[in-house]
């Protein structure tokens, strides 16, 4: 069979257009093209749910502890497992503080990039240093980046992980001021989110959070005035459950 120009211009274009969506969902963290994961209730849920990345953080996760509790909050933290190792008694300063703990790998790579050996032993690694910190694994998972394919997603559950994402971020990564953070938060609630801030950073420990810190203040008197209430990730999984 000959093709003309025409076609081949055409199959290049739908091939192209297949890996920008195969990208998007790989990335995406509300797609669910690759597997279910949980984002969030319905939007107009009055429960909100704070997330934090990359600790345990020398010394900011300890203060954000200390706003977390004048506020009488509990919220989810994915720790890295090296970090862990660092740092296990902040680790156990969160579990012990009634928050929930989840694994965010060992090192922090992209896993989409990751063959599957790797995959099972970043996961495991991040388990193993859980289960040495606070005496117990988690069943939480959230792959860095949101970054998964089918492969991490499998993985994950085969090791009895229930795969979290977000559908709201602070964009705090790169350390903008407290009011910036607020304003990002602030036009992505809707209701039922899961918000995507850092107490820590993947490159190195001693991350400056200081500015997350202020704003996780800030945005918990807001939502709460405003009669939100603040869930774990538990929590809201349970409450998806019965609705």
């Amino acid at each position: 069979m000959q093709y003309n120009p025409h076609m081949l211009a055409l199959a290049a274009a739908v091939s192209a257009a297949a890996a920008v969506v195969a990208a998007y969902q790989s990335m995406a963290p509300t797609a669910q093209w690759y597997g279910q994961t949980f984002a969030g209730l319905p939007r107009g849920s009055r429960q909100l749910a704070l997330t934090y990345d990359d600790g345990p953080n020398d010394s900011h996760t300890l203060r954000l502890l200390e706003v977390l509790a004048k506020h009488n909050v509990h919220a989810t933290f994915f720790l890295i497992g090296r970090y862990i190792q660092q740092e296990p008694q902040i680790a156990r300063e969160i579990v012990n503080a009634g928050h929930v703990v989840g694994n965010h790998t060992f090192t922090h790579p992209l896993l989409i990039f990751k063959s599957e050996v790797e995959i099972r032993q970043q996961l495991s690694q991040c388990r193993s240093a859980l289960q040495d910190a606070i005496g117990k694994p988690s069943n939480l998972f959230r792959p860095p980046f949101g970054g998964r394919r089918p492969a991490v997603l499998r993985l994950a559950r085969e090791l009895g992980l229930e795969p979290v994402m977000w559908n709201v971020t602070g964009y705090d990564w790169n350390a903008p001021p407290a009011a910036a953070i607020e304003r990002k938060v602030a036009k992505q609630i809707p209701g039922g989110n899961v918000i995507l801030l850092h107490d820590g950073g993947h490159k190195q420990m001693g991350a400056d959070r200081s500015q997350t810190v202020i704003a996780t203040d800030h945005l918990i008197a807001r939502y709460k005035s405003e009669g939100y209430e603040f869930a774990t990730i538990p929590q809201m999984m349970e409450k998806a459950k019965r609705s």
